[in-house]
């Protein structure tokens, strides 16, 4: 028989992305320490999911096993080193505060050897360090790097709480981030005010993408809010859109309101769509009449 892939996250800082390696034949679980093999050399980390069986769908082909589970000694040496963080962190900041820099210090990391050390930072322009790098070499002894990082970075490595209540996405389960736009905004119909779009790093929330390619899907063939239509019963404008029921509401110029359905998703029929927008000519040889189209009345109101 096939041998049962098995793996497991590893986190090597809280708050931080999850990495999927092979537990080999090591029973560990949820909670304990692993030592393995990274692109900075030995690291240890702590498992958060699993063990469970790999799916290819998910996780990548080419998973490293893990070396082996971390002993007592090494365990201490991790929490060592996160108060050696925490450390580091008060210097840098009285130094920056020392020499003036328009830098706002976000978060330190330090290698499980010691053998550097990086702080991560923002800033809103070009920030001359040179002279914080000394002090921080002269203090620590070891190499040092400061990273300049993004906002949206930063509100995945500080965390908090969305606008819905819950842990961030970028803090908790998203990997990487995607381009959100405005338009992923309107396509679903939200408002439009930045404060309510907007999250905890002011650029446009992670999660306006989520549906956004569903909402796109179930649109198909129907005509924007606002838009001029000939109906059966004369021209009118669009002025509401049930997405998901897939219907919209027409204003007549009469003053009636006109309820049309445009039934399932589109597949390969080609039929004309029940309303259309007001001037389009209908496609050659279309004798089709208007009164034959998949339409409902809604109540007058």
């Amino acid at each position: 028989m096939d041998k049962v892939e098995r793996v497991i996250g590893i986190r090597f800082r809280e708050g931080g992305k999850i990495y999927y390696f092979d537990p080999g034949p090591w029973n560990v679980r949820k909670g304990d320490y692993v030592v393995v093999h990274t692109e900075q050399g030995i690291g240890l980390g702590e498992v958060m999911e699993g063990p469970f069986v790999k799916n290819p769908d998910v996780h990548p082909k080419d998973i490293k096993p893990i070396e082996r589970p971390a002993n007592p000694e090494e365990i201490e040496k991790h929490f060592d080193n996160m108060r050696y963080e925490e450390e580091a962190e008060r210097f840098c900041l009285e130094r920056i505060q020392e020499l003036n820099l328009p830098m706002n210090l976000v978060d330190v990391e330090c290698f499980f050897d010691r053998s550097k050390i990086i702080f991560y930072f923002t800033a809103e322009t070009r920030v001359d360090f040179r002279e914080l790098v000394k002090a921080l070499v002269r203090r620590f002894r070891t190499r040092v790097e400061l990273r300049q990082i993004g906002v949206r970075n930063q509100a995945k490595m500080v965390g908090g709480l969305g606008t819905c209540g819950r842990p961030l996405c970028c803090a908790t389960f998203l990997r990487s981030f995607h381009p959100v736009s405005i338009k992923m905004a309107k396509e679903q119909n939200l408002s439009l005010n930045p404060g309510k779009i907007s999250g905890a790093c002011g650029r446009l929330m992670c999660c306006l993408q989520y549906e956004y390619e569903v909402y796109r899907q179930y649109k198909q063939g129907m005509p924007k809010l606002g838009k001029k239509v000939d109906t059966p019963k004369g021209r009118g404008k669009v002025i509401r859109q049930n997405v998901w029921d897939r219907t919209i509401t027409v204003l007549l110029e009469s003053g009636e309101e006109l309820e049309i359905s445009y039934g399932p998703l589109p597949d390969e029929t080609h039929s004309l769509p029940p309303c259309r927008r007001h001037g389009e000519i209908p496609p050659p040889g279309d004798q089709k009449p208007p009164e034959a189209t998949d339409m409902k009345e809604g109540n007058d109101k």
